[in-house]
């Protein structure tokens, strides 16, 4: 299905775009320096020539099975679900890929583009570090020359990443300005591009940045969705009632949400709630945001009344960024999905809970998905199935959940 065919049933059919010029509705396009432009049109061409292409696909399905490990199992948490009470859980297990997280689903289809465009050096932000590693891994078995821009403040609460990515052979380039974390990053990656934008393609992590990066990222990341689909309706002969994923820029969402868009399906997304949403240090852009421009595109985005940005914040490394991908904004407006938040102190319990009950240690990032499920789950009827997308592994995080703890001793 492509993206002009998907529709809405809770919309009246309202179209689920990018149009040809990038736009969801009022959100995404292009607002970037001029000299980004041929980098971005080329990108655009590459994109659509591969997916018409046999070739680029069977490759990237090779690798995708044989190198990430896909299809990932879809796990039905019978422990979790007991304790909640309300409908069945099921887990989609992006956590079980190569490199421990979704990003790889997107990082391979991308340095296939780079490949395709003769770009010689691979450049991206990173967060909580997995998109760095997905991206510095997939640069090593590619031959290719990687840096991957980070906050410092990042760097310190996921030095685990860090390390990964300098074994991978990558570059790790601390950035100092702002908050030291994603958004800065990401900033530094664009200034990077701009310069180097002749040999050097910029991995782009999520569904965000200017068109067509939503699109493809969403394009890479759709596997999810299409396999955990699949998955349900050969074991349980029926579709989910619901599907849950965190939501910090929002690439693991879109992946479970678009296959799922022209289904009776709810989707919902969570956000970081942080510190609580009265106390202003959190990372609810679409709950608590408007509509501005970050990053090349136009979101919801968390900004004060004179329009400067409101620096996130979040535990999880990978949603303490101040914007959200324009389709996410799309959605919201029409009410095809709807976003709830979770603060640090219930993202920290889910992530125990997890552990505890089921033997599976999450990322904090998809703790937020989880720690939802306590008011969510309640809702359904025992029969009815809640998806929910594990979107990375909680190896990260450990230490930072172990000093957590401690200080609330």
């Amino acid at each position: 299905m492509s993206a002009s065919q998907a529709s809405s049933p809770k919309s009246g059919g309202a179209k689920v775009l990018p149009d040809e010029l990038g736009h969801f509705g009022p959100y995404g396009g292009r607002f970037v320096p001029e000299n980004l432009m041929p980098a971005l049109e080329e990108l655009h061409a590459a994109y659509l020539t591969a997916q018409q292409d046999p070739a680029f696909s069977e490759e990237l399905e090779d690798l995708l099975a044989n190198y990430a490990g896909r299809p990932t199992p879809l796990y039905e948490a019978k422990n979790l679900s007991k304790a909640l009470g309300g409908g069945r859980i099921f887990l989609k297990r992006e956590d079980l890929t190569h490199t421990g997280a979704h990003k790889i689903n997107n990082a391979l289809g991308q340095v296939l583009l780079a490949k395709r465009m003769g770009k010689k050096r691979i450049i991206a932000e990173t967060g909580a570090g997995q998109h760095g590693v997905a991206t510095a891994t997939v640069a090593a078995l590619m031959g290719l020359k990687c840096m991957v821009y980070m906050g410092t403040l990042d760097m310190e609460r996921q030095a685990l990443n860090v390390t990964r990515m300098q074994m991978l052979g990558a570059t790790v380039e601390p950035v100092t300005s702002g908050s030291c974390s994603l958004k800065d990053a990401t900033t530094q990656a664009i200034r990077d591009w701009v310069t180097n934008v002749g040999d050097t393609h910029y991995i782009i992590g999520s569904v965000v940045g200017p068109h067509p990066y939503p699109m493809l990222v969403r394009g890479f990341q759709s596997v999810i969705g299409k396999e955990a689909r699949a998955q349900l309706l050969e074991r349980e002969g029926k579709l989910p009632k619901a599907a849950v994923a965190c939501v910090g820029a929002g690439s693991n969402a879109i992946g479970l949400f678009h296959p799922l868009l022209n289904d009776p399906v709810d989707l919902i997304g969570v956000e970081a709630a942080g510190h609580g949403l009265e106390s202003g240090e959190h990372s609810a852009s679409l709950t608590a945001g408007r509509p501005g421009v970050l990053h090349g595109s136009s979101l919801y985005l968390l900004q004060d009344p004179d329009g400067q940005i409101i620096e996130a914040y979040s535990m999880a490394a990978g949603l303490d960024y101040p914007g959200v991908g324009p389709e996410h904004s799309y959605l919201k407006d029409i009410e095809r999905a709807t976003y709830a938040t979770v603060d640090d102190k219930a993202a920290v319990k889910a992530f125990i809970d997890l552990a505890r009950y089921e033997g599976i240690i999450p990322a904090l990032e998809s703790s937020h998905a989880l720690a939802h499920l306590k008011d969510l789950a309640p809702r359904y009827a025992p029969d009815d199935i809640i998806l929910v997308c594990l979107s990375g592994r909680g190896d990260k995080d450990v230490s930072q959940v172990a000093a957590y703890l401690e200080k609330q001793k």
